[in-house]
């Protein structure tokens, strides 16, 4: 056999096949006026709208909404889309494509990658170092075929997508998504989104109903990257709280000369996620039993802490560690995280660049723990 017709048949046989589909959840409550009777179709009967932190719209869609819109593609695509099949490899229409744009769902038209994060793998697939949100896209253990991989589908409408694998250290984050071209469409620079493909439109999500609270647990790249998962969390923005220097750098933080923690600043919608759920996240993200540390990492700059913006949040902040510290979890442990408002701790300062979004740049990912 052809030595190029041998890997396309390995490479075909690596990449087909995934996961279960997408656990629907539901959700309580109104949905936000989105003025777009595309995206107005696509919610659930009874849902509250899951807002990804470019401002899409990523509520699962009901089984009925996507039986529909699945009634456009052609059957070739439905194989790959809606029974997880695989295109052979070398063979989409979308893998030579080096247009500036963004690929979106074929099925329900949600951004998904974007050309500026796509690489030559020479696997025979479109590949991506990273999508355009990370909440766009989840991720499904996929034991098939005797294999084990990680499956990607589209975080709305759970199409198959294709595979993601941690074997490109030559790009940014080290990742290859591995997609289907059959499962995307592309917008090229400068042409209109279809109206499901747009950010939508509420007040839900302005700054006048978003609210803001500080965490310290650790190294601020994972604090961070779970917060970052959370839905109704807008935006993390790692950065040093707590101490007594103006503008301190990362540097003078690591050498305990300003005393400042190594602090997340998460922006996040009250109606999504509540305050008292943002704490339950945080002892589960972090050991705040662990004094002036978190794992490897010793210092003051590592310690446990709360920054609470207003009375309501020191209020709710002081109940949920007195409540916490009487559990079974931690009777036998003394809970040591420092717990202050803003106004005694002093102004946020943001850290530098590069330690934004640590994981998305560099690669690896701090899973959520299992409820």
């Amino acid at each position: 056999m052809h030595k190029r017709a041998l890997i396309v048949l390995f490479a075909t046989a690596l990449l087909a096949g995934g996961a279960g589909a997408w656990a629907l959840r539901a959700h309580d409550g109104p949905s936000p006026d989105t003025n777009t009777p595309e995206i107005t179709a696509m919610k659930t009967a009874t849902t509250t709208p899951l807002i990804s932190k470019l401002g899409h719209d990523i509520t699962p869609l009901s089984p009925a909404r996507i039986e529909q819109l699945a009634e456009k593609l052609s059957p070739a695509d439905a194989k790959i889309i809606l029974n997880k099949g695989t295109e052979p490899a070398f063979c989409g229409t979308l893998l030579d494509n080096k247009k500036d744009g963004t690929y979106i769902c074929r099925l329900c038209s949600l951004p998904l990658f974007a050309s500026n994060a796509k690489f030559d793998s020479g696997t025979g697939w479109p590949s991506f170092f990273q999508p355009v949100d990370a909440a766009h896209v989840s991720e499904h253990a996929d034991n098939a075929y005797g294999m084990k991989r990680t499956e990607i589908l589209c975080a709305r409408c759970s199409a198959h997508l294709g595979h993601v694998f941690d074997d490109a250290p030559q790009t940014p984050t080290g990742r290859r998504h591995c997609l289907n071209s059959a499962s995307l469409e592309f917008i090229e620079k400068g042409a209109d989104f279809p109206a499901a493909a747009l950010p939508i439109s509420t007040s839900s999500t302005s700054a006048a109903n978003t609210q803001t609270a500080y965490f310290a647990g650790g190294c601020f790249w994972g604090v961070e990257d779970r917060f970052q998962q959370l839905p109704g969390v807008i935006d993390a923005v790692s950065g040093y709280m707590g101490g007594k220097n103006p503008n301190p750098t990362y540097k003078q933080v690591c050498n305990g000369d300003t005393g400042h923690a190594e602090t997340v600043k998460i922006v996040y919608d009250p109606s999504k996620i509540s305050y008292p759920q943002l704490l339950e996240k945080f002892f589960r993200f972090h050991n705040p039993t662990q004094l002036n540390r978190q794992g490897p990492d010793y210092g003051t700059q590592y310690r446990s802490a709360i920054f609470a913006t207003d009375d309501a949040q020191l209020a709710a902040a002081t109940a949920f560690i007195t409540a916490q510290q009487a559990t079974d979890r931690y009777k036998t442990k003394k809970i040591v995280t420092q717990l202050a408002p803003v106004a005694a701790a002093g102004e946020f300062f943001a850290a530098e660049d590069y330690h934004q979004d640590y994981h998305v740049k560099n690669g690896g990912h701090c899973a959520l723990p299992e409820e």
